[in-house]
């Protein structure tokens, strides 16, 4: 979700502009989860909450030092988001970045490992997922995908 003027795309005050659009999605998000739980469909429903990149951990200054920008610059080296439903095992940290929250360290996935995990979640091979472009086959996952298997239930 991007809103009105994509304020997820935080290169100033980021502070405040993540607490409001945050609080926005929480209690939407929460009522989905909640309602497919008691309507049984959230073991057969994948619900994911991301974006394509992270946050750098240092702060951007505005160009005249007073602060007013307060933002982070995309960071892909280094991003969260969480899964629920769907075959995930619920409760599930997996992963770390380094001691500045930059870069994964420990357990990185890449997009094409979500990719690969989420596909499998939904019953397909993500192997043999082919689209034909310029004269030869690709993989959907690449050739990079590998499940993580620790996350599913």
């Amino acid at each position: 979700w991007h809103g009105n003027m994509q304020p997820w795309d935080s290169h100033s005050n980021i502070k405040e502009t993540h607490r409001t659009v945050a609080n926005q999605c929480d209690q939407g998000l929460a009522a989905l989860i909640i309602d497919l739980k008691q309507r049984g469909l959230l073991d057969e429903t994948l619900v994911l909450c991301t974006g394509e990149f992270g946050r750098t951990p240092s702060v951007e200054m505005d160009q005249g030092g007073g602060g007013a920008a307060q933002g982070r610059d995309h960071n892909h080296w280094g991003f969260s988001l969480w899964m629920a439903g769907g075959g995930i095992k619920g409760g599930t940290t997996y992963g770390a970045t380094d001691e500045f929250g930059f870069k994964a360290v420990e357990n990185p996935v890449s997009i094409h490992d979500l990719h690969a995990t989420m596909l499998h979640l939904m019953g397909f091979d993500h192997e043999k997922l082919t689209y034909r472009y310029a004269g030869r086959d690709f993989r959907l996952t690449d050739v990079f995908g590998e499940i993580v298997r620790e996350i599913i239930s």
